[in-house]
């Protein structure tokens, strides 16, 4: 049967324009017989005589007609066919899962002639995976890298309805498949001019050497000078190797300039000046330490400079020896594996002191709050600016809103005794409808803020101090008035013990209160055997002159019979990782304070024979605590941090949410396995 061609569109309408004619002519027929019967009967004569000449003409040509339009749309179809084949962008075409139906030549020889096709396209490009297909009639940008050229991938989704509607015999109602359409733009040469542009920025950093005073004071006089000008060649020699402009701004400080370039070089190297520069010895007792801050991304070179600012102080208030890189709101850390030496002098504590009367002296009223779960050091820490606040007469609150077992003997004296105020202790909920613009906040024990008891207090007040014992992380109370961190210290009762020996003439500490900070004490340094330096037992002894009873707080401080099982059956039950890290999991049933039982487990394991660290994981209302803690050998604080949490070298936890306990230990495992790859680890 011959087929004929179907025309439709505007060709269609055009080719029907002696009907529309003849329509015309009948219409115009009509009146003139109105006129005249001759001329309508003329008329009409010739309108039969148009129709049939129209109609034998079109009847004559149709033939030829219909050839010519097959030739043309078989050239045009060819044409946009062979346009499309040797499209100057690789082009393919794929079904619905991403199988290739067809590619054109760039394509094909792109990703290796035929042997591609009817291949999957994730099987050749793994970014380009189902789950990000277009969904719609859309277009999904997505970039690729195949060989050693970059490519932006336009991905579309195309409905055939529309390809199979313009088929004869074809209805609308029908469901049609779809087809996916990649075209690859080659943007290697415009990705490498933007890293070049991004390499070449300037970056800014600043360097502090930590123990300068102290490196020199172990040096003989005449010997100082080499000490420094070693220390100044290696810093100098170090940096120019990597392109750097080196700016000595003080005797113990550097101004760094260098390109993005020269930077990312020193990351891969993890800067191994942090290392180099402790090797510099002409007979110092002490090895000098270097700490690094970076800043960039910041938009200007100000906001840089800001950042590199921040970025030092972060440093320097986590122990020092460490590069501390600012990008943004994104902080990363390098470093920071060596002890922090106790520094002798005790002016910042004096400065600090004498800045915090200052503060309480202008305000009417003192909160007091420590971090969730308060433990003796922070509760001991509170109760020193409580009578701090007291002996110049102002009204005091300590917010604590779940006791725990470890802290409750030592509330009971003070709740008991009627020298103390019923409202001496207050709920969050309580504290919120005391703190306005007139009260001092005052925050012991940590530096984050949603480790406070209550955060909402931040934001109540402009006067707040922070006094913390722990390393700085990415995560800082940012608008603190006064902030006294020093990671040297061993608890945070002992920085409030010396604070309190500068703080005014008139203080009188009682001796619940005496005993109360020095059971910080015993417990953060496990009976001074962990971080306990000179400055902790002048700390120690001036408690001890104010009244505190070594024996009242041992007895204080002992455990019932259920916490004493928990711990054993958590050093029971410890795995012993790679020969030196303890892993263990602390029951938490029947406890009223189980991660105070987890820390007191984690501090046991430590004495086992070839433990280095040990890290004890305790589930308690929904989130897992993880203790942490090590001798010397192994900074824990690096592995916690990359867990969520921080603290000290030796000293460190985190928490852990929406994870099981087996969850949480094999999160550890990987942490410890991937830094033994990446060199942090030994």
């Amino acid at each position: 049967m011959k087929k004929k061609v179907i025309l439709k569109g505007q060709l269609k309408r055009y080719m029907r324009w002696p009907l529309f004619l003849t329509l015309l002519l009948a219409a115009v027929n009509i009146p003139v017989y109105l006129i005249s019967v001759w001329a309508g009967v003329t008329m009409s004569v010739g309108l039969v005589a148009y129709v049939l000449a129209a109609v034998g003409l079109f009847s004559y040509n149709s033939a030829t007609i219909d050839r010519e339009l097959i030739a043309f749309a078989s050239d045009y179809g060819q044409a946009q066919q062979k346009m499309l084949h040797e499209l100057v962008l690789p082009y393919a075409i794929m079904d619905e899962a991403g199988k290739i139906l067809w590619g054109n030549r760039l394509f094909l020889e792109m990703t290796g002639q035929e042997k591609h096709r009817r291949k999957n396209l994730e099987a050749i490009f793994p970014e380009l995976s189902p789950s990000g297909f277009p969904k719609k009639n859309e277009e999904v940008q997505c970039p690729v890298i195949f060989g050693e050229k970059d490519y932006q991938v336009a991905l579309r989704r195309i409905s055939l309805k529309d390809i199979a509607g313009k088929v004869p015999g074809a209805e609308a109602g029908e469901e049609f498949p779809y087809v996916l359409t990649a075209c690859f733009h080659d943007v290697t040469e415009i990705n490498s001019y933007i890293r070049q542009k991004e390499e070449e920025k300037l970056v800014l950093a600043m360097a502090y050497l930590d123990n300068y005073d102290e490196a020199l004071e172990t040096v003989e006089e005449v010997r100082c000078s080499l000490l420094v000008a070693l220390i100044d060649r290696k810093i100098n020699k170090y940096f120019a190797g990597y392109d750097c402009l080196v700016k000595k701004i003080e005797r113990d400080k550097y101004f760094l300039v260098m390109r993005q370039r020269s930077l990312n070089q020193l990351i891969e190297q993890k800067f191994t000046i942090l290392d180099e520069v402790k090797t510099v010895n002409i007979g110092n007792e002490m090895a000098v330490t270097l700490s690094i801050g970076v800043g960039l991304e910041g938009g200007t070179y100000l906001q840089n400079y800001e950042y590199s600012r921040i970025a030092i102080e972060m440093a320097l208030g986590r122990g020092g020896d460490q590069v501390v890189i600012k990008r943004g709101d994104q902080i990363s850390y390098f470093g920071g594996k060596s002890k922090q030496l106790e520094k002798t002098t005790r002016v910042k504590a004096r400065v600090k002191a004498q800045a915090l009367k200052e503060f309480i002296s202008t305000r009417d009223r003192v909160v007091v709050m420590g971090h969730k779960i308060t433990d003796v050091d922070a509760f001991g820490a509170a109760i020193g600016i409580y009578r701090a606040a007291k002996t110049l007469g102002k009204t005091v609150h300590i917010v604590i809103n779940d006791p725990t077992t470890s802290i409750k003997p030592l509330m009971t004296g003070f709740i008991n005794s009627p020298e103390y105020e019923d409202n001496m202790f207050v709920s969050s909920q309580e504290a919120k409808g005391l703190v306005d613009n007139h009260t001092v906040v005052v925050v012991v024990d940590t530096n984050k803020p949603s480790y406070t008891e209550c955060e909402e207090l931040l934001y109540l007040t402009k006067t707040i101090v922070v006094l913390d014992h722990h390393r700085r992380g990415s995560e800082v109370i940012q608008n603190a008035v006064l902030s006294y961190i020093e990671p040297y210290a061993s608890s945070s009762c002992e920085m409030i013990a010396e604070i309190l020996q500068y703080f005014s003439d008139g203080v009188r500490l009682r001796s619940l209160e005496a005993d109360s900070i020095y059971a910080g004490i015993i417990i953060d340094t496990n009976n001074f055997t962990a971080k306990a330096g000179v400055r902790t037992f002048e700390a120690a002894a001036f408690l001890r002159r104010c009244g505190a009873d070594v024996t009242r707080v041992r007895k204080m401080l002992r455990d019932n019979m259920e916490s004493y099982k928990a711990r054993a059956e958590a050093i029971r039950t410890a795995e012993i990782y790679h020969g030196i890290y303890a892993i263990a999991a602390c029951p938490s049933e029947g406890l009223e304070s189980p991660t105070v039982v987890g820390a007191q487990a984690a501090n046991e394991l430590l004495n086992v024979a070839g433990v280095k660290a040990s890290f004890v994981f305790t589930p308690y209302h929904g989130t897992i605590y993880v203790s942490a803690r090590s001798i010397d050998e192994v900074n824990v604080q690096i592995l916690m941090e990359r867990m969520g949490g921080g603290g000290h070298l030796n000293i460190a936890g985190a928490q852990v949410a929406d994870r099981s306990v087996t969850e949480a230990i094999q999160m550890l495992k990987e942490i410890i396995d991937t830094m033994y790859k990446e060199g942090d680890l030994k």
